[in-house]
């Protein structure tokens, strides 16, 4: 399958930064409504800007502007930014990870969000011992049990933190998910509270090496109603940044 490239945006990096300021604001006043639904406050939401595509230009802009999390989907794509980009946010690695491509990633981001299988937690294990660090992740839910989704069933996962947290160099900080795509956000709600239901499950067993801190759900079309059902970490790229723009 050939993969969407990006074409030149029609707005200048100035125009993406007003961009920038008008959506944060709103997406603030968004996320702190979502928290006092479900009982916590804006400050319990970690906001995280999915950088993909961004220019970094407007990625320090966002860094300055009070956004603290960053994420990447591709490894080549935070290689290339990685010595731009200002030093106050944190990193994550927040796309499908490759094998091959973890000895590139781990060390340089805060936390992998996106780990799939036991395979790839091995191999970040092997990496960090080797580098002298513990690498924090997060497993992969395949929560809407979809063919075209990699990542752990639900049936799957407790086992999975039980053998993975049994690993040296690295540290399980909690459960990420994407349901499956849909127009109506509302029809994501049972896969979000499954969710938070199988989070706060693991939490609960107290597994060695793990801490379930983190509930890493809901993105731009969604990430209201994952708040509400118990996000504590939302990834927020278009509705942050603007739309993207791809010659498929």
């Amino acid at each position: 399958m050939t993969e969407n490239i990006l074409t030149s945006s029609p707005f200048s990096i100035e125009e993406r930064k007003k961009i920038f300021d008008q959506n944060y604001s709103d997406i603030k006043r968004r996320v702190e409504a979502a928290a006092l639904k479900s009982g916590r406050t804006f400050k319990d939401i970690n906001i995280l800007a999915a950088t993909k595509t961004i220019d970094v230009q407007v990625i320090n802009y966002a860094i300055n502007s009070g956004i603290m999390l960053i994420g990447e989907n591709r490894v080549q794509e935070f290689l290339s930014k990685e010595d731009s980009l200002e030093t106050n946010a944190e990193r994550h690695f927040i796309g499908h990870l490759q094998s091959n491509k973890a000895k590139d990633i781990v060390g340089k981001v805060s936390l992998i969000h996106s780990v799939h299988s036991v395979k790839l937690a091995k191999v970040i294990s092997d990496i960090s011992l080797k580098k002298g660090i513990v690498t924090e992740i997060l497993l992969e839910v395949n929560i809407g049990n979809e063919d075209s989704k990699s990542g752990f069933s639900k049936y799957e996962v407790v086992n999975a933190v039980t053998e993975i947290s049994k690993l040296e160099g690295v540290f399980v900080k909690g459960l990420m998910a994407i349901p499956p795509i849909c127009e109506n956000s509302e029809k994501n709600r049972p896969y979000f509270k499954e969710m938070c239901n199988l989070f706060l499950d693991i939490r609960g067993k107290k597994i060695d090496n793990s801490s379930m801190d983190i509930l890493s759900m809901g993105m731009s079309d969604d990430f209201d109603v994952a708040i509400e059902e118990g996000a504590n970490m939302v990834r927020i790229g278009t509705s942050l940044f603007g739309k993207r723009f791809y010659n498929i």
